[in-house]
């Protein structure tokens, strides 16, 4: 199977998920446990994603200054400081720690 052929596929795929989306009844997106699943699998994706960029190197886990710049920034949204604040003290930290040499 070629890139292109998989490419196509996929794309195929999508379509046809997207217009199966559209037959499933209102009532049954409307449910309140269709409702918490989608809310808690946004959630847990969106966990992974964020777990997979601060260790991920390739296929090798490596901690180096992302993860403690992750961790800063955790806290200043669960103290909920404004974004831009975490942003920016989640680069600094990142920032500090690679200018004094702890991780690459």
């Amino acid at each position: 199977m070629t890139l292109w052929t998989a490419v196509l596929l996929a794309s195929i795929l999508c379509v046809a998920l997207k217009a199966v989306g559209y037959l499933v009844p209102a009532r049954v997106l409307e449910a309140p446990r269709p409702a918490r699943i989608a809310d808690l699998l946004t959630v847990a994706l969106l966990s992974a994603l964020v777990v997979v960029q601060a260790l991920a190197v390739g296929a090798a886990v490596v901690v180096d200054a992302r993860l403690p710049a992750v961790a800063v920034a955790a806290v200043l949204l669960w103290a909920r400081a404004p974004f831009l604040v975490v942003v920016a003290a989640a680069a600094v930290t990142a920032a500090l720690l690679r200018l004094w040499g702890w991780a690459a």
